[in-house]
């Protein structure tokens, strides 16, 4: 019972979508009214306004850390599976009709519940990868694998290493869009403007 209701508390937490919170508070546009349509930071970001993008990515990380640190101080065998249930919430939130987003930050505030090397490490592959190739989907993406090797590494065959990997597949699955826009040539990359500005929410008021 104790393990369903971390479980189930997890996956409220990660339900809660900090992109459509903090455009609401700041007043502006839904993110999943433009440009990828993905209720994230990286969206977020095509506002222009930073604090909002930094705002978003600060909540769903932490989000992910608190479910999972949570889990492993007070009830270590739901550990795994809460952690896991936050990043499902995220990307299936049942405050917004289960449209959520791709989950990087969630998944990467996961990681560092589990284990701060772990976090790190896929952290700082991100870096190497998006500063290199210059894309950020195909870097959280490397990053998302690297991260299953690195908690197989660290944990060897647990719960914990099997949930990174899920969540791998899961962040892989949706970033397919992506990856085709990779394949074409399409893909923006990292401090590309954006195609298309986001609408005024103040427009109609006008």
């Amino acid at each position: 019972m104790d393990i369903a209701l971390a479980v189930i508390g997890a996956y409220l937490l990660g339900s809660v979508s900090f992109a459509i919170v903090v455009s609401r508070l700041m007043r502006l546009p839904d993110p999943r009214s433009y440009g990828s349509k993905n209720p994230g930071a990286t969206n977020v970001l095509r506002t222009g306004r930073i604090a909002a993008a930094a705002l978003t990515l600060a909540g769903d990380m932490a989000k992910g850390w608190l479910a999972a640190w949570l889990s492993g101080r007070y009830l270590a065998d739901a550990m795994a599976l809460a952690g896991l249930a936050a990043f499902l919430g995220h990307l299936y939130p049942v405050f917004y009709g289960f449209r959520g987003g791709k989950g990087v930050a969630t998944a990467a505030g996961v990681l560092f519940g589990f284990n701060v090397w772990l976090g790190a490490g896929t952290l700082v592959t991100w870096v190497v990868v998006a500063a290199l190739l210059r894309y950020v989907s195909l870097a959280s993406m490397i990053a998302a694998l690297f991260a299953a090797f690195y908690a197989f590494w660290l944990f060897g065959l647990m719960h914990i290493p099997l949930a990174v990997l899920v969540m791998a597949a899961l962040l892989v699955w949706r970033h397919r869009e992506n990856i085709r826009r990779l394949v074409a040539g399409s893909e923006s990359r990292l401090g590309q403007k954006a195609p298309t500005s986001p609408p005024d929410p103040n427009a109609a008021s006008r």
